[in-house]
């Protein structure tokens, strides 16, 4: 079903019922996305080994809080 198709049959439905749908439409959008998850952790592990042998250098929270 095309999207102009959907959208003129959802209008038909009543005010209480549109709000279920658009409410589970937002939610859906919210949910994480595991993959982006997985690499999110991958590239933490990274940077927390280079950060212990030494190859990344860390910075003062105070320096990356502060306002100019």
């Amino acid at each position: 079903m095309r999207m102009k198709e959907l959208l003129v049959e959802a209008m038909k439905l009543k005010p209480e019922d549109r709000f279920v749908l658009v409410e589970g439409l937002i939610k859906s959008l919210d949910e994480p996305d595991k993959r982006l998850d997985e690499v999110w952790a991958e590239e933490s592990e990274k940077r927390l080994k280079a950060y212990r042998e030494g190859k990344l250098k860390g910075v003062p929270m105070e320096e990356i809080f502060k306002e100019e």
